[in-house]
């Protein structure tokens, strides 16, 4: 075994999430980035959804976002368009955001490690000794004080201690990217019902002038295959129908997998940390997560360098609770909604459209986000009333 690297705090997970809470420590806190892939944001594992008031507030780069300026929902028989003013989705650049970040503590006492996989740790005395290896060297040690998981779907810490299992229930899409060509670059589409059976597609313009299709499932309330969905969707009328041109073969081809599964109000552990999708940070309804995982990755990196210096735990705990106010609510009531409509056949997917096309744009944009105002809830409740009073 190779020479132990000390540490005070090893991120497992070089995503939006463990290299925020990095760039967010005090510049003098030793920090070690594990990160299993070669490069930071390759390969790309996910569609990159945001919103352009997240963005400006994050100080996220112009350049690394295509705005969205139409968002179009499609099933079989019923269709909803909204030109959005007052709160504009965006498509990240996703490779270059995740560097972007990164980028952010290149100048403090960071370590980061490409290629790497974390494989269990010990306990010993006040540190933890991790064991990790990459694809050129032996295993290694890490003696590090905190321990952070920011793995993801695999919650590979806290699965590895037996604290929390990996999540039985998850997202699983794929997508290829076009090039742009004659397709609007500012118009977002989600198709259901049979273009997408047991589950959702998206078409997502991007900074760089291509086009991302893609499908979505939840495993294992279907065993359907979303490569096999979209290479249907592809082959079949849809594309017209759309209005959509595709030209030649995909430039490439993304894959991802999140955790679906409802909120976990507990992220410390002691000196045991999650965060990110570790913690099911992604909104239940979409899918969507980079800009809670840097906000929230930050709020745990200002905590562990509070605790750190005081040696008390109170700001780790602060963390979570900062957490639980603002995911609890909305995630119990989104992935109520992400387990019902998980069962939707066409004909539901029909009348849901039917329904959301009634939406204002301001309660379409708190659908999306997961956030559940008493009003949202009390209008949508009332309009579900009245269609069924009407019928």
């Amino acid at each position: 075994m190779s020479e132990t690297i000390t540490c005070d705090v090893l991120i497992v997970g070089g995503g939006p999430a463990g290299l925020s809470v990095a760039a967010a420590l005090p510049d003098h806190v030793r920090c070690v980035i594990l990160h299993q892939d070669r490069e930071i944001g390759r390969p790309v594992r996910t569609s990159g959804g945001c919103w352009l008031s997240d963005v400006r507030r994050l100080g996220i780069p112009e350049s690394l976002y295509q705005r969205i300026d139409t968002v179009e929902i499609h099933a079989d028989t019923a269709q909803a368009r909204f030109t959005m003013t007052a709160e504009k989705p965006v498509i990240l650049d996703v490779t270059g955001l995740y560097r972007w970040i990164a980028a952010q503590s290149d100048h403090k006492a960071r370590t980061l490690l490409l290629g790497t996989k974390y494989i269990s740790a010990t306990r010993a005395g006040e540190f933890w000794q991790a064991d990790v290896r990459s694809r050129t060297s032996p295993v290694r040690r890490i003696s590090a004080r905190y321990l952070v998981d920011a793995s993801g779907v695999h919650c590979a810490v806290l699965a590895s201690l037996g604290l929390a299992p990996k999540p039985a229930r998850t997202g699983v899409g794929i997508e290829h990217e076009y090039p742009i060509g004659a397709n609007d670059p500012h118009r977002g589409i989600l198709f259901v019902g049979r273009d997408a059976p047991s589950g959702y597609g998206w078409v997502f313009p991007t900074r760089d002038n291509r086009l991302r299709v893609g499908i979505g499932v939840i495993h294992p309330d279907t065993d359907a295959s979303p490569r096999d969905m979209l290479e249907r969707f592809l082959a079949s009328d849809a594309v017209r129908r759309l209005g959509l041109t595709l030209d030649g073969p995909p430039l490439e081809v993304n894959a991802g997998t999140l955790p679906s599964v409802p909120y976990d109000r507990r992220l410390v552990y002691g000196t045991v940390i999650r965060t990110g999708d570790s913690a099911n940070f992604a909104t239940p309804t979409v899918g969507e997560g980079i800009r809670i995982c840097m906000d929230l990755g930050q709020t745990l990196g200002k905590a562990l360098g509070e605790t750190l210096a005081t040696g008390s735990p109170k700001p780790l705990h602060r963390y979570e609770r900062s957490c639980h106010r603002r995911l609890s609510r909305n995630y119990r009531l989104g992935f109520q909604a992400n387990t019902r409509i998980a069962t939707y056949d066409p004909a539901d997917w029909d009348r849901s459209v039917h329904r959301l096309a009634r939406l204002t744009e301001t309660q379409l944009v708190a659908l999306l986000r997961s956030e559940f105002t008493a009003r949202l809830a009390l209008t949508s409740l009332w309009r579900s009333l009245r269609a069924k009073l009407t019928r």
